[in-house]
């Protein structure tokens, strides 16, 4: 498994863990603390969320001047289904 895709998942397991779907959403900054301090602010993070917005795993919403994400309850299966896959 490649580290973009690692932390994807880490990503999505922490929304998840947080019971983030809906119309409940954060900050994209907090999901930095899904990460370890070594990995967070890298380029591999950043491109983690784009690929997470892209395959629509999640939603976006701009709110206070940030932006704030919160996971796609419509993908539901498909974002359970990648959390299970092993590369």
């Amino acid at each position: 498994m490649d580290l973009q895709t690692a932390i994807m998942k880490r990503i999505l397991r922490k929304l998840i863990n947080l019971n983030i779907w809906g119309g409940r959403h954060t900050e994209i900054k907090n999901l930095q603390k899904a990460l370890p301090a070594h990995l967070r602010g890298i380029k591999e993070y950043k491109n983690a969320i784009k690929e997470l917005i892209r395959r629509e795993f999640l939603n976006t919403k701009p709110s206070t001047g940030e932006i704030h994400v919160g996971l796609n309850s419509h993908k539901q299966k498909e974002i359970f289904n990648f959390l299970q896959e092993i590369n």
